[in-house]
């Protein structure tokens, strides 16, 4: 079995070298580097993990769970801490907790037993102490947890940017449907936002919460239906996903609604689908790329021991397509 001598001696470079390219660490011009992969490739030589996690005390691996890798906000949120972790020399280990607190602890305590090297929660169902316990670095999407950095969007200024945009399109009565509001997440700043603007317009209005599991996406048909037939006068809708507006689309095309001319729909998020659902979905863009590499900013941050910023607070902007206009 090659060592990292004999990569050292074909690549003719110094052990040191070859150890500084594969643990990403220092100058080393781009030709050096291509001739240590080029030299690794060629004498089928792979490099120990667990020995370089144990000597160096990082494993260059990080966690990240999120509640459903197969929705499409979180798929690309996925894609983006994997494209940024990499270029910082990390590997991602992705873990889906569909939001049962069960699945979640035992992901928490696998990340720990395999020494990664931190952890990026974008699932929230456990106790703040059970974060708080956890002991490695840590950044959080949408939900604030003592000293822990976490990221959001402005949700508050992206429900207030939806509902305001439906009040000036002319809706008298505008349906707000949001995830179910005992979660303590970040998010619920936009159905306050929404409450906010109805009330100061004097609109008239509904709320609906979905199951506690919001992404149990097959009960939103008939969530929907019944919510459209129970208020036959509804003109307006913002949904907080763009898969929830994606379904009120649905449902009132089924039920000879037209869209927009007589109810207005406004999603959030700005999914990959939203142009291409008919009519093109008007949504609040969060800014998914700097999300993510601002996740991996902070973990590096913290796992370097350098100084980091624990509120982060990124701008959302309001995208109008076909189903407003």
């Amino acid at each position: 079995m090659p060592t990292i001598h004999d990569v050292a001696k074909h690549a003719g470079v110094t052990p040191t070298t070859v150890s500084r390219v594969l643990n990403n660490r220092g100058y080393i011009s781009d030709k050096t580097r291509k001739k240590v992969y080029s030299s690794m490739e060629e004498l089928n030589y792979q490099p120990n993990e667990i020995a370089r996690s144990l000597k160096n005390k990082q494993s260059n691996i990080i966690g990240l769970i999120v509640p459903d890798v197969s929705h499409p906000f979180f798929a690309s949120f996925a894609s983006h801490i994997e494209y940024f972790a990499y270029e910082k020399g990390m590997k991602v280990l992705l873990c889906n907790s569909h939001l049962d607190p069960i699945k979640e602890k035992e992901y928490i305590d696998m990340m720990r037993g395999n020494r990664v090297d931190g952890i990026i929660m974008s699932s929230h169902t456990l106790e703040i102490e059970q974060y708080q316990n956890v002991q490695s670095p840590i950044v959080t999407f949408d939900r604030q947890i003592g000293d822990i950095p976490f990221i959001s969007s402005d949700n508050y200024m992206g429900g207030k940017l939806a509902t305001e945009l439906l009040i000036s399109k002319g809706c008298r009565k505008i349906a707000h449907i949001c995830g179910n509001l005992q979660l303590n997440l970040l998010a619920n700043e936009r159905s306050k936002a929404f409450l906010d603007v109805v009330n100061v317009h004097n609109v008239d209005h509904v709320v609906i919460e979905t199951d506690m599991n919001v992404f149990h996406t097959r009960e939103y048909q008939q969530l929907i239906r019944e919510l459209l037939l129970d208020h036959p006068d509804l003109d307006g809708v913002f949904a907080t996903s763009d898969i929830i507006a994606a379904y009120v689309i649905k449902e009132c095309m089924e039920m000879g609604i037209h869209v927009p001319d007589q109810i207005k729909v406004v999603g959030y998020d700005d999914v990959s689908v939203a142009p291409w659902i008919t009519p093109s979905l008007t949504t609040i863009r969060q800014p998914i790329e700097e999300i993510g590499k601002l996740s991996i900013a902070l973990l590096s941050q913290q796992i370097n021991n350098e100084d980091y910023i624990i509120k982060n607070q990124l701008d959302v902007t309001l995208i109008e397509r076909a189903s407003t206009m």
